[in-house]
């Protein structure tokens, strides 16, 4: 059924791109362009689609503060409380760019079989043991006090935006990142794929000269 139903509002905003063409056409031809569009639909599936739709969305975003302050208060569920909680504690000194690629390390987290899947479990994974943690601001021991409720409040849109399906891909599928200020072991042996900001980012897979 949840596939049917993302099928259905693909197939409806794709239909929504002939209305002005079966507006001035006669019934006899808007029949034909239905059918045409509804073969169409079948031909490429709704999970290219909703990647279409996706390419589209990310089309909006602009990394500036001046985009973001244009965007409305940002809000959302347990997920989207995570995901900005934390950008705040990871990278809210970060430009805005830096703060979209951080928050999609984490949703590719999400989508790896590799980790948890959910936003919050990706997040909170490891944390019990100080400093035993994937995202040290949950496991360092220090209470986690949103004192810069402006600073809060942007990257709370970044996390909506991402999770709107609005950000364009940025890091090359990394699932793992540190500050320019430190060099772990772990960082040669995966694969650089690019740097953004204060942040390097990196996939599975080892390290070669050509990285």
């Amino acid at each position: 059924m949840r596939s049917f139903q993302k099928f259905s509002s693909c197939a409806l905003l794709a239909l929504s791109l002939l209305a002005p063409a079966v507006a001035t056409a006669s019934p006899q031809q808007a029949k034909a362009l239905a059918d045409i569009e509804a073969k169409g639909l079948r031909s490429v599936g709704s999970e290219r689609l909703e990647s279409m739709i996706a390419s589209n969305n990310a089309s909006e975003v602009e990394f500036t503060r001046a985009w973001l302050a244009e965007q409305p208060k940002a809000s959302g569920g347990e997920q989207w409380r995570c995901l900005a909680e934390a950008l705040y504690f990871e990278a809210r000194g970060e430009t805005v760019k830096g703060q979209f690629a951080v928050a999609e390390v984490i949703m590719n987290r999400v989508k790896s079989a590799q980790f948890p899947g959910s936003l919050c479990s990706v997040i909170n994974q490891g944390t019990g043991r100080k400093y035993q943690c994937q995202f040290t601001y949950t496991c360092d021991g220090n209470a986690e006090v949103i004192a810069e409720p402006r600073a809060y409040a942007q990257v709370g849109k970044v996390a909506r935006a991402v999770l709107d399906g609005k950000a364009p891909s940025l890091t090359g599928g990394a699932t793992y990142y540190h500050t320019t200020a430190v060099s772990p072991r772990w960082s040669r042996v995966f694969t650089r794929t690019t740097k953004i900001g204060v942040h390097m980012f990196y996939r599975d897979g080892v390290q070669t000269a050509s990285n």
